[in-house]
């Protein structure tokens, strides 16, 4: 299991959204690429990019911070907000982008996702935003009556990357990740899981390691890591030791 910093951009800021509240926006940096950067420095392996004013528009909206951060750094990027459509997942991993995460698109247009991952097998991740078990979408604006394990697994002939689960009452809340419902999930699916939303500290990390098994591959941290309540550095090394253990 790795951990992922996150890096959420809003007009071409990096901010954090308590409970994917756009209105409860806080500005963490105005160079992103700086950002990315600096978590490669401490040891990322890989790198959560989302593009929120896409997500809400329906269309990519902060392609420009998005290549200054791929050139920025070697390490993978996987990106969400604003993919609707096969010629944008197509421009992004063209642009350096290792994985295209669609989340809204997999309701709306599931023939999208199939498409996608035939036309690029292993490079398209599922993001899963849900509020008590249901899916949300369109920036986490619209709660839909859709189980998250039922949504997956209309995937389950897919060629899949993992899937992103995110429990949106927890995401920049610092209240500590959702380990059962997360376990639950990738249980369920059978599909990798990375795990998102309320990491407050190494203890939740430690937490996730424990339950790794169950097909949880990685977890993403965002406002912790900003506030200083997680350090990257030390939860990469002991993430690390976990796997070679």
């Amino acid at each position: 299991m790795i951990v992922i910093p996150a890096i959420d951009l809003k007009d071409g800021r990096c901010v954090r959204l308590a409970q994917g509240d756009f209105q409860r926006v806080t500005v963490y940096a105005e160079h992103p690429a700086s950002v990315a950067a600096q978590w490669q420095e401490q040891g990322a392996e890989r790198l959560h990019v989302v593009d929120l004013d896409g997500s809400l528009a329906g269309s990519p909206r902060n392609r420009e911070a998005i290549r200054a951060i791929i050139g920025a750094i070697e390490i993978p990027v996987e990106l969400g907000g604003g993919i609707r459509d096969l010629e944008t997942v197509a421009d992004y991993l063209d642009l350096g982008v290792r994985w295209v995460i669609l989340g809204t698109a997999a309701l709306r247009n599931p023939g999208l996702v199939r498409e996608a991952c035939r036309t690029f097998p292993d490079r398209v991740i599922l993001g899963i935003d849900a509020r008590e078990g249901l899916v949300s979408i369109q920036g986490w604006t619209e709660t839909t009556a859709h189980s998250a394990v039922e949504l997956i697994r209309s995937y389950a002939d897919c060629r899949l990357s993992a899937v992103v689960y995110t429990d949106i009452k927890r995401d920049g809340m610092e209240t500590g990740v959702n380990v059962d419902a997360t376990r639950a999930l990738a249980e369920a699916t059978g599909v990798p899981v990375i795990a998102s939303g309320g990491v407050s500290g190494m203890a939740d990390i430690e937490k996730l390691m424990e339950v790794a098994p169950s097909g949880i591959i990685g977890v993403i941290a965002g406002r912790a890591l900003y506030t200083g309540a997680l350090s990257l550095a030390v939860a990469v090394r002991q993430t690390k030791a976990g796997r070679n253990g």
